[in-house]
């Protein structure tokens, strides 16, 4: 019964690499046998080692684990993937996502500052005592009015405060962070160092995934744009020469995953004892267990400023208690917590819908919803590498343009990937968690949790993909009861909390 074949099995779509998947998805200039997904072992032979290819996210080599039983035995060759340039053009530097009829709903959030003394909110960005420079930059960047975060981020880290917020997801936090970094920096002055064989980057940013943190350098490059403060970003499944070389050309503002960031200063590129300003992007997983260590390392280095002498920001849409008492460690006894709206509240502009499906049915259920949708821009979820392959493999198949996202496929492969999804070649995008937090990509119209994540958080981050910037949006989670029912009760909650339906047999899942 192909009906209830697991999703994991080939079902109907039996030759994996037959029919459209070689043509949809081939890397280019490869051979029509190597081309496509590297499918469920990751590929032979051909294949970097786990640590220096896509493990998640920049992990440290100690937290990255075996990339399985196909990826290849002995010494693999090195990464020799070099990123394209991004485009340098003013029209293409400050591109920007449109807002949405729904933009000025967000001063109707509440929002809570805890902490002595906090200065008062900013109305609007012209209020700040900025330099004309980067006022026009602001404007341009199309950032018309400030959102409740800005409001009160922006004033708070201009005081040279300690700061950790937490806002819904796509209401502006990295330019909240990022117009008062770059304004101190331009007040306080830079040191011009091309060239020099030591860096010493002024403020540091990190965050979880690769795709995040060249979005926020992409996002600095609008905020700097005719100064002489250069951004770097640096990352993971990249060749690490290539990243020596962007650094050494003069670095100010180095954005970087935890483990390449981690490499370079260890390699003595980086010198550590200018950095004024340390921010955590998508803070609570920095400070969980796939990266405490690593952060705990990034502050112990010996030259790093320690927390009363450099200023230390941490940005999330959400913030579990237990991380919001491990941030105590990294920030000043005085750092003062801006919450707009919830702590791990939902964004309300994303129209939630959690059905029933069990794992046999779910195939058909996402069938049915793509081709209600048409050609509409869909990010669907699963919980493995080896099925978002598949399930891209399958759409395919059935004629619906789709590619994956997920950390065992190259660097190169991902932004491919993202690109064809961004541009709407391939309008279903299928990916793991590594692209549920920060993307900000355009016209993402739904979000189907095909598996649901483990944890309440996540699914937060990942249905807020959507709905951005004050656009609408649908998310759709299938919700299985022999493997979801510990997330019945939250899922009740953020439900509630957005002012959404609650279906009945979800509230009678939570009692059981």
């Amino acid at each position: 019964n192909t009906q209830c074949q697991p999703v994991s099995s080939f079902g109907r779509g039996r030759n994996f690499a037959a029919k459209g998947f070689q043509e949809r998805n081939a890397v280019d200039g490869a051979s029509p046998q190597n081309r496509g997904f590297k499918g469920f072992c990751g590929g032979f032979g051909q294949g970097e080692s786990f640590q220096e290819r896509n493990a998640v996210d920049g992990a440290s080599p100690q937290n990255r684990g075996f990339k399985g039983f196909c990826g290849g035995f002995g010494q693999a060759p090195k990464v020799t993937y070099v990123p394209p340039p991004p485009p340098d053009d003013e029209q293409a530097i400050f591109a920007h996502y449109q807002i949405g009829m729904n933009f000025d709903k967000y001063d109707e959030n509440v929002v809570k500052v805890s902490g002595l003394d906090p200065p008062a909110a900013l109305m609007t960005f012209a209020d700040t005592n900025i330099c004309h420079t980067l006022t026009v930059n602001i404007a341009k960047a199309g950032y018309s009015k400030p959102t409740p975060v800005q409001k009160y981020s922006i004033p708070i880290i201009l005081a040279g405060r300690d700061l950790m917020a937490c806002a819904q997801t796509g209401s502006g936090k990295t330019a909240a962070f990022l117009v008062p970094v770059v304004a101190q920096m331009m007040r306080d002055g830079v040191t011009a160092s091309s060239f020099e064989e030591q860096q010493e980057p002024e403020c540091i940013i990190t965050a979880p995934t690769r795709e995040l943190v060249n979005q926020i350098f992409l996002e600095a490059r609008k905020f700097v744009y005719g100064t002489c403060i250069r951004p770097v970003v640096i990352y993971g499944g990249t060749q690490i020469d290539y990243s020596l070389r962007q650094v050494k050309q003069g670095c100010n503002i180095l954005c970087g995953t935890p483990g390449r960031l981690l490499d370079i200063i260890g390699r003595g590129k980086i010198a550590l004892h200018k950095v004024k300003y340390l921010v955590l992007d998508e803070a609570d997983r920095m400070l969980d267990m796939g990266f405490g260590a690593d952060m705990k390392k990034l502050v112990s280095f010996p030259d790093m400023p320690q927390k009363d002498k450099r200023q230390t920001l941490m940005f999330s849409a959400t913030f579990p208690e237990e991380v919001q008492r491990l941030a105590g460690e990294f920030l000043k006894s005085d750092f003062l917590f801006v919450v707009v709206g919830h702590v791990g509240a939902a964004c309300s502009d994303v129209q939630q819908n959690i059905l029933q499906v069990s794992q046999c049915f779910k195939r058909d259920k996402l069938m049915e919803i793509l081709h209600s949708t048409g050609n509409e821009r869909t990010l669907v979820f699963v919980d493995t590498k080896k099925k978002a392959d598949f399930i891209a493999c399958f759409l395919c198949q059935e004629n619906i343009p789709a590619t994956s996202i997920h950390g065992d496929r190259e660097q190169r492969e991902r932004e491919i990937a993202l690109r064809d999804f961004r541009s709407g070649k391939c309008p279903v995008l299928v990916a793991t968690s590594v692209a549920a937090r920060g993307l900000d990509i355009e016209s993402v119209q739904h979000v189907i949790n095909f598996d649901l994540p483990s944890t309440i958080e996540e699914y937060v981050h990942r249905i807020g993909r959507t709905g951005r910037c004050g656009n609408t949006g649908k998310a759709v989670g299938f919700f299985d009861n022999n493997s979801d029912g510990h997330l019945a009760e939250p899922l009740i909650k953020v439900l509630s909390d957005a002012q959404q339906e609650v279906p009945v047999w979800l509230t009678e899942v939570a009692f059981e």
